[in-house]
């Protein structure tokens, strides 16, 4: 048997894909795609409008919970998306849960779920009926992901389907064809005392043997107390095996609120690094291997301030994107605090220590806003939360243009095929122009709201509800 390359190995030979965006006929395998987390595809004949009564061009329609977060990712012929349990597909495992379904990809068939109990200890950990809000990250035939429970797991793509018991770990209460089939699992909240705020929700990041995730370490329900401030924040972990090579708890006493964001991986001044956003509003960059500080950036003014949701200093909610050496982040905060004033920035990310003051290539005024942004052909496309979507210079931070979705946005955009898609809260999927002029090229109501981002694969394109998943298909 052939020995497995080592970390630093695989970050080597990583680095070389990390940035590039999901080919034509390609899988979408994690959140963002790739390890920088830009929403870019290269897939080809995308339509710019379908019909849903009429089912022109629709594939399959899966009906999936009621809640649903944990965003489409699409490998190995399965689609694995996040929701909650009020479908109910299994009578014995009832009540408010977690789960993880798998659908076949050209199909549509359900395949099977991963479904896990709330924690006892109730909303300040665990929101009643939000389900599974990360989206896995699938590589060789496993698929990674956070549960509710703060609960990091590596599942076999094939759950119990090809009647074999994968990995070490063999206490599954549930091992019908259509369970999901756990290999190993690291629990944070037991193990290494990781209080999340109201929800664990990062979506985790492979690159090589390595798999990095924030925890959602945050606040009690005083949204003062910090109960784990020694926690970790940051975790570093081999993906065969679970075992934690490194960890940081770099925000410390500091957090705001929570930790919800997810990592981003690329290289910049020669380095290769890791990126977190800390729940003290701050980016921070590691060694991949060790974890040891590169640098780190304080996304908020120095004058800002935090009042639970009433202030101008913000958490960091929107996953950071690295490419070509800098790093884009935009700040916001919980939705249910509502609107607010926020930031957009680009970051030179070459620099090592407090780089807040020094590597600042742009900074762009913006409302507050939970979206990732997408890089493409010079300009940089970034939604608010109040329903602003934004293209920018890409350079200089100029803004290009603006469109009124009229309606909140928890998404992020998705461009693909000349074309950027982004959903909003009245269940309004709209199709834009992508380019430095603004042009609308359809809006379709989905009857139900769209907390999720649009994604492209293998010539289908893939567009979540908070109840139904659906495959449109490409020219």
């Amino acid at each position: 048997m052939l020995a497995r390359p080592t970390p630093s190995l695989w970050l080597a030979i990583s680095i070389a894909i990390a940035g590039a965006p999901a080919a034509p006929g390609a899988d979408w395998p994690m959140w963002g795609g790739n390890a920088s987390r830009n929403m870019v595809s290269l897939e080809t004949g995308i339509p710019r409008s379908w019909d849903i009564k009429n089912q022109e061009r629709i594939k399959w329609v899966a009906e999936i919970g009621s809640q649903s977060y944990g965003n489409p990712v699409v490998a190995g012929g399965r689609v694995l998306i996040g929701t909650n349990n009020e479908l109910l597909r299994d009578p014995t495992q009832d009540k408010d849960r977690g789960v993880v379904m798998a659908f076949d990809e050209e199909s549509g068939e359900f395949l099977w779920q991963m479904t896990h109990e709330k924690l006892a200890a109730g909303r300040v950990n665990d929101w009643p009926e939000q389900g599974v809000c990360s989206s896995p990250a699938v590589v060789d035939g496993v698929a990674y992901y956070v549960s509710n429970r703060a609960e990091v797991l590596a599942l076999d793509v094939e759950g119990f389907r090809d009647d074999e018991n994968d990995g070490p770990y063999k206490e599954e209460q549930h091992t019908a064809e259509t369970d999901g089939d756990v290999i190993w699992v690291v629990d944070m909240y037991n193990d290494l005392g990781v209080f999340p705020h109201n929800m664990a929700a990062t979506s985790p990041l492979v690159v090589g043997d390595m798999l990095f995730v924030n925890t959602s370490n945050g606040v009690d329900e005083s949204h003062i107390n910090i109960p784990s401030p020694r926690s970790p924040s940051f975790l570093a972990l081999d993906r065969h095996t679970g075992e934690i090579l490194w960890e940081d708890r770099s925000p410390g006493r500091n957090i705001l609120h929570g930790q919800w964001s997810s990592p981003a991986y690329g290289e910049a001044g020669g380095n290769k690094q890791v990126i977190f956003a800390g729940g003290d509003g701050w980016l921070y960059s590691f060694v991949p291997e060790s974890g040891d500080l590169i640098w780190k950036f304080d996304a908020n003014p120095k004058e800002s301030e935090w009042k639970q949701g009433r202030g101008d200093r913000n958490n960091i909610i929107a996953t950071p994107v690295l490419l070509d050496g800098i790093a884009y982040v935009a700040v916001g905060q919980d939705p249910e605090h509502g609107e607010g004033v926020g930031h957009l920035w680009a970051v030179d990310a070459s620099g090592e220590g407090d780089v807040t003051d020094g590597n600042v290539v742009w900074h762009h005024p913006f409302r507050r806003t939970i979206s990732t942004v997408a890089i493409h052909d010079g300009i940089v496309y970034a939604p608010n939360f109040s329903g602003f979507f934004h293209a920018l210079d890409r350079e200089t931070g100029k803004l290009l243009w603006e469109y009124d979705m009229l309606a909140a946005v928890w998404g992020s955009p998705y461009v693909v095929d000349g074309k950027v898609l982004i959903g909003d809260e009245d269940g309004d999927l709209t199709v834009l122009k992508a380019g430095r002029e603004m042009e609308v090229l359809s809006e379709t109501n989905f009857g139900n709201v769209i907390y999720s981002t649009p994604v492209a694969a293998n010539g289908t394109l893939f567009i979540m509800t908070r109840s139904h998943l659906y495959a449109i298909a490409a020219d």
